[in-house]
């Protein structure tokens, strides 16, 4: 029998939109989530986005019901479909009003029913919650992965087979705030996201790795070693006087603090590297 072909695969991408836009990713480009789900040549079998609409405020607020159905109506354009709960509000006994909708439970329960043809799911989400999903696909033979910026569930990384900050995702979330830099991701004057993997204390000086491309079609990410022919990494100097408010030296190396930086020209003639320029904090776990 002739085994399905790698690029055939099928993926689910499934999103906790409510989860994803409070915890970093205001401003998430769904088109680029899509084309990183469809790495490697996978298909795109599932594409779930899961929303919370208040149908009340949606009558007293009409600019609130607009913004609300234009927004629906582009993830439509990019092929999601969007799978809307009635927000419920609750009061309990002392008096308190909170909203509730049932995002969580209709995510999980059509993963978990869907995975039965998908090879691959994506949960974009940070929420401890779906730890146990999260085994439970595996348990399907899915691959399991999460894609997060910030308040990850330390479980819900280690459980997944693959966790990858959203941060890192070249565009996902346009650098530099909302607007999307004229210059492509990883070229010089662009600017990035990455991680710091090596500092010399004694010398002051380090180096972060960030994906050198927006074209993740034949991506091996698992390759991180900048200097393998096949990695889709490379790596940018890092002074110390270069560091952001907020991080210190001993703080590095981390795979857990996510830097956005320009890339400048190397300032010195025996080095390939670019130098990380006007760096700032982006986020961490």
């Amino acid at each position: 029998m002739e085994l399905t072909p790698r690029s055939a695969r099928n993926v689910g991408v499934y999103v906790d939109v409510a989860n994803i836009t409070m915890n970093g990713g205001r401003g998430m480009r769904y088109d680029v989530l899509r084309a990183f789900a469809a790495r490697d040549g996978a298909i795109p079998q599932r594409l779930n986005a899961y929303v919370a609409f208040d149908e009340e405020r949606a009558v007293e607020e009409p600019e609130y019901r607009r913004r609300t159905i234009a927004y629906y109506d582009q993830l439509r354009d990019y092929g999601y479909k969007v799978v809307q709960k009635k927000i419920v509000w609750y009061t309990d006994e002392d008096g308190t009003t909170y909203p509730k909708a049932n995002v969580d439970m209709s995510l999980a329960v059509e993963a978990l029913l869907q995975s039965a043809g998908l090879d691959r799911v994506i949960l974009v989400t940070g929420d401890g919650d779906f730890t146990q999903v999260v085994t439970a696909l595996q348990n399907t033979g899915a691959r399991v992965e999460v894609v997060a910026f910030r308040n990850v569930s330390r479980a819900l990384r280690e459980e997944a087979d693959y966790f990858m900050s959203g941060y890192l995702i070249p565009n996902l979330l346009p650098a530099g705030g909302m607007r999307v830099s004229q210059i492509p991701w990883g070229e010089i004057e662009s600017r990035v996201r990455g991680v710091c993997y090596r500092f010399n204390h004694d010398s002051g000086f380090g180096f972060v790795r960030f994906i050198k491309t927006a074209d993740l079609s034949n991506a091996s990410l698992w390759v991180t070693d900048t200097r393998a022919p096949a990695s889709p990494y490379s790596s940018a100097f890092i002074h110390i006087s270069k560091l952001p408010p907020g991080i210190a030296a001993e703080d590095l190396p981390s795979r857990r603090i996510f830097l956005e930086f320009d890339l400048a020209p190397s300032r010195t003639s025996d080095s390939d590297s670019p130098e990380a320029v006007n760096v700032e904090l982006a986020g961490r776990i």
